[in-house]
């Protein structure tokens, strides 16, 4: 039996095409301060919401996937979800967890009666401080386009770029039904620069970004 939970995961998993067993522990959640859809989680009729249980947690243990044993140790978790009958149409998303701190970032197109707006989500751990970023704050989209997402916020400013992929298919609900395929991936090359009044907290690379791009 499958398990998931707060303090980690069982796996056990055995079809034709595959099998996976194993176990991985997780170490203390890292929440928000508050959800990440502030005022807007209280909206009713909204085709998706979404959550962030933490935006970082130790990982370890190992797993079996069709014999093969893949282990974990101090490895980095990240934990969100989405609940609700559609994906956004046009979205970007992407997450990382990086020495001195974690980010996640969602750019989409929102339905809500009969008018569509471009929703932002987001929030930076840096060096033990919590940076939100949102529509309800004020955040606004000053760059989309062929993979890279620039937003502003009063004096901050988030860019994420994504430098090569290999995305691999997924399903996502429509009206209710798992008919839609995007494309995630788990394990991308990818830029990020965060600055505060005119001055760069942090810029680096790493292939260990997770995006997706279902906009451009």
């Amino acid at each position: 039996m499958n398990q998931f939970g707060e303090k980690g995961i069982r796996l056990a998993i055995d079809t034709a095409q595959l099998t996976v067993t194993g176990k991985l522990d997780f170490g203390p959640l890292n929440p928000l301060r508050y959800d990440i859809m502030g005022p807007f989680a209280l909206v009713p009729f909204m085709e998706c919401r979404h959550s962030v249980r933490s935006m970082s947690h130790s990982v370890r243990g190992k797993v079996f996937i069709n014999g093969q044993k893949y282990s974990f140790r101090n490895a980095g978790g990240y934990w969100e979800g989405d609940r609700g009958r559609s994906f956004p149409k046009k979205y970007i998303w992407t997450q990382c967890c990086f020495c001195g701190g974690a980010l996640m970032l969602a750019v989409a197109d929102i339905p809500i009666a009969g008018i569509h707006f471009t929703g932002i989500i987001g929030a930076v751990l840096w060096q033990g401080k919590e940076y939100r970023i949102a529509t309800y704050l004020g955040a606004r989209t000053v760059q989309i386009e062929n993979g890279t997402v620039r937003i502003t916020q009063g004096r901050m400013e988030l860019e994420a770029r994504l430098l090569e992929t290999s995305h691999r298919p997924l399903k996502a609900p429509a009206q209710g039904d798992m008919v839609r395929t995007i494309h995630e991936g788990a394990a991308c090359r990818a830029f990020y620069r965060f600055r505060k009044e005119n001055h760069t907290l942090f810029a680096f690379e790493t292939d260990r970004a997770s995006f997706e791009d279902e906009i451009t």
